[in-house]
């Protein structure tokens, strides 16, 4: 894998930002402009596959932030599968949480 490849995420392509700088965007360490932390999740949410999101985000922040960013999500069926994840892990798996 080329170093690029390390430093730039596929999720963040059209921006010109590192694995770094969308981490500490992602954490709530920086803002870049508009790109802030709520950004970044949906960001995450929209466009990273599932095993990264629940690694880079995990899932009580998943849980606590979804109705703060589910309203700026496009994809429907992402939508719809986060909206059943939020509702499932509480009530089947709370030690996750």
């Amino acid at each position: 894998m080329l170093l690029e490849q390390i430093m730039h995420l596929p999720y963040v392509w059209d921006y010109d930002i590192d694995a770094a700088q969308f981490a500490d965007i992602l954490a709530g360490r920086m803002t870049l402009g508009r790109l802030n932390r709520d950004w970044a999740a949906v960001r995450l949410l929209e466009y990273a596959p599932y095993p990264e999101i629940v690694r880079v985000l995990g899932y009580r922040a998943l849980v606590e932030g979804w109705p703060r960013w589910r309203g700026r999500m496009r994809s429907q069926s992402r939508k719809r599968g986060f909206d059943f994840l939020v509702s499932w892990l509480p009530e089947h798996h709370p030690e996750l949480l």
